[in-house]
């Protein structure tokens, strides 16, 4: 998003811009579009920032107010720079922003090779052709503080009391204003002690007290049922994305390892607090 200038109170001379006539058609990313005491900003610079703009009403702009507001901009940027002093931390974060930069670029050449359908294959095959089905609960629960509370609350449902009141009025987690509710999940995302009370439970009971690290819980079973492994097509976009990212990893991992890679040794580690060190010229 471009953000109102700071230096938007430095007044500076309008540059002399081309005529449109005496542009070429052949434009390229090298073509400047303004000097500032002789230093040139380009199409490619003007392009770059284009795609850095992320407010929609900014984006949304006619081509010729958002060239102008850009490239005022970037003369304002310019004309400002050229008076910056250049000292060792400004070569040190224009180094690494360029290093960065780069590094996006060949990552991204990777990255935006799509991935082959026996690619695909077999990425979901690795993933899922071996999963057995897994039983998920749909279950609320009541979470008190003692033993001698849950009890009270145990004998108020088997009275009769409605579960997700209790919950709402009397349980201390973060469930209980949802009146107890916990969605589904599989019973290796609760506590051990949770999981086998609600997998030995029939659908609709109610358990007796349970103890967990968290306290004592009185455990509703509202339902179950057998998650079997999607189908290909359901998971096709998540599987293309790991795919792309394991290709990025595998590729980096590879020029790390081939790169020739000499660590100074003695340096202490406590010169990273020494900031001073960035004021040298």
């Amino acid at each position: 998003m471009l953000r109102p200038s700071i230096l938007a109170a430095v007044v500076i001379a309008t540059p002399v811009l081309m005529p449109l006539a005496a542009l070429a058609q052949d434009q390229n990313a090298d073509t400047v579009v303004a000097t500032v005491n002789g230093q040139t900003i380009t199409l490619g610079q003007m392009i770059v920032m284009k795609q850095s703009v992320q407010d929609p009403q900014m984006a949304g702009l006619p081509d010729q107010a958002l060239w102008d507001l850009m490239l005022d901009q970037l003369v304002r940027q310019t004309a400002v720079a050229a008076t910056g002093a250049e000292n060792a931390g400004v070569r040190a974060q224009l180094e690494l922003q360029r290093r960065n930069t780069l590094a996006t670029a060949a990552v991204t050449v990777v990255a935006e090779v799509a991935p082959t359908d026996e690619e695909i294959q077999a990425a979901y095959d690795r993933l899922f052709s071996t999963a057995e089905p897994v039983t998920e609960y749909s279950a609320a629960h009541i979470l008190v503080e003692t033993e001698e509370q849950a009890k009270e609350i145990k004998a108020e449902l088997d009275g009769g009391a409605d579960f997700g009141a209790l919950a709402e009025e009397r349980s201390t987690g973060p469930s209980g204003p949802n009146k107890g509710d916990l969605g589904w999940f599989s019973a290796d995302q609760m506590v051990p002690p949770f999981a086998e009370a609600v997998q030995a439970m029939e659908k609709g009971a109610v358990s007796d007290p349970v103890q967990t690290e968290f306290g004592w819980h009185v455990i509703k079973l509202n339902d179950s049922r057998v998650k079997e492994a999607p189908e290909l097509a359901e998971v096709r976009e998540q599987i293309d994305q790991m795919v792309r990212r394991d290709k990025v990893e595998a590729e980096i991992e590879r020029l790390v390892g081939a790169a020739e890679v000499e660590k100074t040794e003695g340096v202490d580690p406590a010169l990273m607090n020494k900031v001073e060190l960035l004021e040298a010229e």
